[in-house]
């Protein structure tokens, strides 16, 4: 079985950083996520309110550097949790158990001074002992005879594209 989710989006809320009876650190925020079509009457993306949960480190990472507003983009897994109401109605919520959060925008896009980076384990975290930084490689040049253009524009806007989707 495979329980994989990828979600970018802007958060709607400052990150909860709560804790356990334990101890263990838990921060909840909800990512506001655009659709990738217009809607077809209005003209508009629509907009998803993904709930996220993010456990230990992770947690504290979020809640430490992220604030309403900022970019991010978050690898984890779906969770589907039934409960009671205080009337007593089952209850059904969907929320993404966060594995790793990263930074979806530079600090200049958001709020001044880029610190990059992410935590839970992915590709470019970073470690205690050092800042936060943006660990990740430059992407190497595509060779010469792969037939891509080494600079400008490699991509044109499609002249008879009217935005439907094709199915």
């Amino acid at each position: 079985m495979l329980n994989h989710i990828v979600i970018m989006g802007r958060l709607a809320r400052d990150p909860e950083l709560r804790h356990t009876q334990t101890g263990t650190p838990v921060a909840s925020f909800t990512l506001a996520v655009d659709r990738d079509f217009k809607d077809k009457n209005t003209g508009e993306r629509q907009t998803d309110w993904i709930d996220v949960v993010a456990w230990r480190g992770t947690g504290e990472f979020v809640s430490r550097y992220f604030s309403k507003g900022r970019m991010a983009v978050v690898e984890g897994r779906l969770q589907i949790r039934d409960w009671t109401d205080k009337e007593g109605n089952k209850r059904r919520s969907a929320e993404v158990v966060a594995d790793s959060v990263y930074f979806g925008d530079s600090r200049r896009d958001g709020d001044g001074g880029d610190r990059g980076g992410s935590y839970g384990g992915g590709y470019g975290a970073p470690s205690y002992g050092g800042g936060y930084g943006n660990n990740r490689p430059a992407a190497p040049a595509a060779p010469a005879d792969y037939g891509i253009p080494s600079g400008g524009d490699q991509f044109s806007d499609l002249a008879d594209d009217d935005g439907e989707l094709p199915f």
